[in-house]
């Protein structure tokens, strides 16, 4: 339901693809373009004060800041399957040629997967990312109960997906108990929250009652991916091996707000970072680094350091 439409579409044979353009100003014809992906529920919107703050340090049309919703996704919802990460790089691929460069990628959870793996297959059009809470997996039985693995790693964003809402009012309080996101809303990061949230909206014709723009088949599928897909979980590696300058962000809580974040500094020692690739941590949870002051100014340090290569 946002009020705020995407400002690029690429038509597709079936459906269309929505890229938000949500840089300071007009960029200038040859600005450095950062181009954002999003996590597995969300929507390009949620980049809106990492890009603001991108804008703000580099100043009006500096830099191009592009953020899409992923097929099956806000107004990305439409794009039909089949999905998974795969699907995703190459909808990027075709983006970055639309736009004539070599685009920093910045990939937030589901995302960092996304960018890793962007940047592992083509180097040449994705020679620098940063991953933010997301991009190492750890290892995963071979027979791996998707819907299962989701629930116990995000189980109120997956729950919503089945929920129905009487109005919009009645999503934003879904979400104003939430204990990692609930408190961004009511501070700096709240009017960007809500945009974010908002735009998470459809009216279901049949009742009339609002439901979340995100299609449950997208999301099983990009998860399984995340969840066990080798090639996804040695994208990193094989990026940085290739040549690729990369950077993690990581916060040091977790999807709840829970005190143990996805990663920690015995996690990620054994995962094997790749040499090179600097890690920052944030006093931040996997919602806020991306939405909270401290979070925002880690990523935008990150995305300043590789757009100057």
């Amino acid at each position: 339901m946002s009020t705020t439409p995407s400002a690029f579409v690429i038509e597709l044979p079936e459906g269309s693809l929505a890229i938000h353009d949500l840089s300071l100003g007009a960029p200038a014809a040859d600005a450095p373009v950062v181009l954002a992906v999003h996590g597995i529920t969300a929507n390009g919107l949620s980049w809106a004060r990492v890009a603001d703050e991108v804008g703000r340090r580099h100043g009006p049309g500096s830099v191009r800041f592009l953020a899409p919703d992923l097929r099956g996704r806000g107004d990305s919802r439409s794009a039909p399957g089949p999905y998974g990460l795969g699907a995703h790089v190459a909808d990027l691929t075709s983006m970055a040629t639309v736009f004539g460069s070599a685009p920093v990628l910045v990939g937030h959870s589901m995302g960092a997967f996304v960018a890793a793996l962007a940047a592992a297959r083509h180097p040449e059009r994705f020679p620098a990312a940063v991953l933010v809470d997301g991009g190492l997996a750890f290892p995963v039985p071979d027979e791996l109960d998707v819907d299962a693995a989701l629930q116990s790693v995000i189980g109120p964003a997956m729950d919503r997906l089945s929920m129905r809402f009487a109005d919009p009012a009645a999503y934003l309080g879904f979400w104003s108990g939430h204990p990692a996101l609930g408190p961004v809303l009511h501070g700096p990061g709240g009017k960007a929250a809500r945009g974010y949230i908002e735009h998470d909206l459809v009216q279901d014709g049949a009742d009339g009652r609002w439901r979340s723009t995100c299609v449950l088949e997208a999301v099983r599928a990009d998860g399984a991916d995340v969840m066990a897909d080798r090639e996804t979980h040695a994208g990193l590696r094989v990026a940085v091996g290739q040549g690729v300058r990369a950077e993690l962000v990581w916060a040091e809580r977790g999807l709840l707000d829970e005190p143990q974040g996805l990663y920690d500094e015995t996690r990620l020692a054994a995962l094997g970072v790749p040499e090179g690739v600097r890690a920052t941590r944030v006093d931040a949870n996997h919602y806020d680094v991306i939405l909270g002051d401290r979070g925002v100014t880690a990523v935008a340090d990150a995305v300043d350091r590789l757009l100057a290569g």
